[in-house]
């Protein structure tokens, strides 16, 4: 039976307690342990029965209680002061305001398929939406001027389970809405704020609705609603879910919908940041709306969104990148080609590497890269594969300049880190531990912990973790139905005083979660042989529904524990979430990761680890590739790259083997005190938290973005947009005179001063003659490339030296002149080059013009 009506029940509170309202609907609750407490005060089984949801929890829970709770002097004191202290965080002088005092308004949009933020918001798969969900914790944090936009799905990512032969399936629950911490946005009158967007022979609409994430509002936007149809409702269903067609629908509406979105809710939005290029479509949309709306021409539009666009790829392999069919995307999109004035191929040409290969499916990384004038990989490493993945777009360009940068990732520490250990550094450390950078002196009170208090405040997280496993697996046991034996012995699971190995994320093949079952036998003799040195695993991840082989592993994990009868000793844990993610982080002893090299992009979980006091075992790719992997943990390997996978998994198998016997093992259970403290132990956790919290957390990450991307991009968009566009009309035209006119430079002469053989610091003068035909000194620069020389006789580790202009001659051509100097002996060489120059250009590379010497 349908309604005739309906109502948004609020919760019911008494006048009172109306600051619990305030405080629950901001998750800036999530890392400000106080309040947390205090809704755990408030009725603790609920708060976990809820998932730890106070919105859920606030409509829920008894009028009797809540009476109670009003007569409570100590419940109200608690309250008051997580109302002030939530005042205090709104109102504060940021980092931003002092950095940016003298500077125009500015907004900056952050674009992601999912945000992982609190459990109770299940809108998130993994990594990559937790990370966006710390970026906008610490964007916040710092003051920014951020909004996050994305898609309220209404079944989310899956709930997991394990049948009884151990195998992922999945469970999709329906997300209440009006139970969780949502806002639902609503126009002037009442009336929900909707928009509508093109999709092919109809318009599909969409609600908004938004988290407050401290000062950062993160709107979401829903089309489960009429009038759209059922297939329409499904768009924003579940996360990462249905066929390619869904796929392209969901990133129509991330995209362009995102854009419409932040246009209907009045915002100005300056710079616009796309985490994968699931959000590329927003690039489109913006040119279409400066076309418009504005009266700007196709290349005076795509200036203005290019200069302005930031982009972050996470994906360090072709096979992880969204592609689209031709046809497929004529058919959603083509009406763009019409309204941008292009012709289909020159459309589609702007997801292609190679524009000329007309059967190339359209990339939606090409596109974003295509369309951002800041690009950038999660990690040192990353940044090198990244640009190696991506060096086409760029002809002509060495790799090692492609213009893809490298930012870090990090992690939100006051979500991350336990709330006993966060007591522990504020007492030692003082509160300002969560974002002191690594030079501050502050770090240097590490040695003011006692060992006693830093070891018995870990063993209290592991008891607590494994307390949960053990709770956590009788349920998912009572709820398929085992066997009251399986039950028990589930209840026994874990050692709280056993050495526990943790290893948890997705279940992608390239991470080899069953890297440490190579050799059976071996890994049978560490888990048994010794009754005194016990060693455990907690294990746990989910795979993506299609994935099978990443289902295999966690299949072949479950039928290892049971064929070794290692039930007590191996556990996987099912369901993985956030919740369980920060009990393993902090209750686990070491932190083990083992991607295949160099397929990890950056890998946040171990960053979480070591923020608790966690060594990490690794192999050293993503960010443990640029950690002090000596003082704070084991490297697994020497960050070798194989061509046989194979023979990798064996040796690195046997690695890990070896460090496990030899070097960390008796370091966890050898050299203890009377007390049976393990002080060299003691001594490597202190060592993971000082040498990585400072670097390997988001409060360095957003500080990163925002004066390498956001400022920046957002000055650039106002400089291109002041007088009705006139500079970005400017630099559109220089660039398509540029175009027209590059391919007509011509080096004539490269005179060099030295002969062949010369001594180290020897200056070498260097004089060039170049025609650059119809354009001007003030279109280039020009430069003198040094460097030594490989054995394929190309020049790596260049040096460019920029040359001086010292007129024309005779005949018309430009003079430059400049020195160089090698400082290192051997095979060096020398070339010269002309990059394009203006004020404008966020770097000579955008217009992907390059002309070398010959």
């Amino acid at each position: 039976m349908q309604p005739i009506r309906t109502f948004n029940v609020s919760p019911s509170l008494p006048p009172r307690l109306e600051p619990l309202r305030r405080l629950a609907y901001n998750l800036h609750w999530d890392w400000n342990v106080d309040t947390k407490d205090l809704f755990r005060r408030l009725d603790s089984d609920l708060w976990e029965f809820s998932h730890h949801n106070p919105v859920l929890m606030l409509g829920t829970i008894s009028q009797s209680r809540l009476l109670e709770v009003v007569e409570d002097e100590g419940f109200l004191a608690q309250m008051d002061r997580a109302d002030r202290q939530l005042d205090d965080y709104l109102q504060e002088r940021t980092w931003y305001q002092k950095q940016r005092e003298q500077k125009p308004k500015e907004c900056y949009a952050y674009f992601s398929a999912e945000f992982g933020l609190v459990d109770c918001l299940p809108v998130y798969s993994g990594g990559l939406g937790v990370l966006a969900g710390d970026h906008l914790k610490s964007a916040s944090d710092l003051g920014l001027p951020l909004v996050g936009v994305g898609l309220l799905y209404q079944q989310g990512y899956f709930a997991q389970y394990l049948n009884a032969d151990g195998w992922q399936q999945e469970r999709y629950l329906l997300n209440d809405f009006y139970n969780m911490p949502l806002h639902l946005e609503r126009n002037a009158d009442g009336s929900e704020l909707r928009i509508a967007v093109d999709y092919p022979g109809r318009k599909v609409y969409a609600r908004v609705w938004r988290v407050q994430v401290g000062t950062v509002p993160l709107y979401l936007l829903d089309t489960n609603i009429e009038p759209n149809n059922t297939y329409d409702h499904d768009i924003t269903d579940q996360l990462y879910g249905g066929d390619i067609d869904m796929r392209i629908h969901q990133e129509i509406m991330l995209g362009i919908g995102g854009v419409q979105m932040l246009k209907a809710l009045g915002l100005k939005v300056t710079a616009y940041h796309m985490n994968e290029g699931h959000a590329a479509f927003s690039a489109l949309e913006r040119i279409r709306l400066l076309i418009q709306e504005e009266g700007l021409n196709y290349l005076q539009a795509k200036q203005v969104d290019a200069s302005s666009n930031i982009f972050t790829t996470h994906t360090p392999v072709p096979a992880g990148i969204d592609l689209f069919a031709p046809d497929k995307m004529l058919h959603y999109l083509g009406y763009y080609a019409e309204i941008f004035g292009l012709l289909k191929e020159q459309f589609l040409g702007l997801g292609r590497e190679n524009t000329g290969d007309l059967s190339a499916p359209f990339s939606m990384a090409v596109l974003a890269l295509k369309m951002a004038t800041f690009s950038n990989g999660v990690a040192q490493l990353h940044g090198v594969v990244s640009r190696q993945m991506f060096q086409g777009l760029w002809q002509n360009v060495p790799v090692e300049e492609v213009p893809i940068a490298a930012i870090t990732n990090g992690v939100h520490a006051r979500s991350c880190v336990a709330k006993s250990t966060q007591e522990l550094y504020d007492r030692y450390l003082g509160p300002n531990w969560s974002s002191a950078p690594p030079d501050s002196p502050l770090w240097d009170r590490m040695e003011a912990i006692p060992d006693e208090e830093l070891w018995r405040n870990h063993e209290r997280c592991r008891l607590d973790m494994v307390l949960y496993v053990r709770e956590h697996l009788v349920k998912h046991l009572t709820d398929r139905g085992a066997s009251a034996s399986e039950i028990i012995q589930a209840q026994e699971v874990l050692d709280p005083y056993a050495f526990t190995i943790g290893f948890a994320r997705r279940f992608a093949t390239y991470k080899r979660a069953t890297l440490w079952m190579r050799d059976l036998d071996r890994i049978k003799r560490l888990l048994l042989a010794n009754k005194d040195r016990k060693v455990q695993f907690v294990i746990a991840g989910k795979a993506h529904p299609k994935d099978i082989p990443g289902k295999e592993l966690i299949r072949d994990i479950n039928h290892f524990i049971h064929e070794q009868n290692l039930e007590k000793q191996v556990v996987f844990v099912p369901n993985y979430d956030i919740h369980i993610s920060r009990l393993m982080v902090a209750g686990c002893d070491i932190w083990l990761n083992t991607p295949r090299r160099p397929r990890e992009a950056s890998g946040t979980s171990g960053m979480k680890a070591a923020m608790n006091g966690l060594p990490n075992l690794s192999v050293l790719d993503g960010w443990w590739d640029e950690a002090d992997y000596v003082r704070t943990g084991w490297a697994i390997g020497h960050g070798e790259n194989y061509d046989d996978p194979n023979y990798q998994d064996e040796v690195e198998a046997n690695a890990l083997y070896e460090l496990l016997e030899k070097e960390v093992v008796p370091l966890f259970y050898e050299h203890r005190d009377t007390d049976g403290l393990p002080r060299p132990w003691v001594a490597k956790m202190k060592d993971a938290i000082r040498l990585n919290c400072p670097f390997f957390n988001t409060a360095r990450m957003v500080g990163e973005y925002a004066g390498r991307a956001y400022f920046p991009a957002s000055d650039r968009y106002h400089t291109l947009t002041v007088d009705n566009y006139a500079p970005a009309k400017e630099l559109a035209a220089w660039k398509e005179k540029l175009g027209e006119h590059w391919f007509d430079i011509k080096i004539k002469d490269v005179d060099v001063s030295a002969a062949s053989d010369i001594e180290v610091n020897q200056t070498v003068a260097v004089k060039a003659k170049v025609d650059l035909a119809t354009l001007t000194n003030d279109d280039v620069q020009v430069e003198l490339y040094q460097g030594a020389i490989d054995a394929n006789g190309d020049i790596v580790n260049a040096v460019p030296v920029v040359m001086d202009y010292q007129g024309e001659d005779g005949q018309q051509l430009s003079i430059y002149t400049g020195n160089i100097t090698y400082t290192a002996s051997g095979l060096q060489g020398l070339s010269l080059r002309v990059l394009p120059k203006n004020k404008n250009l966020a770097n000579p590379y955008e217009p992907r013009l390059i002309a070398w010497a010959e």
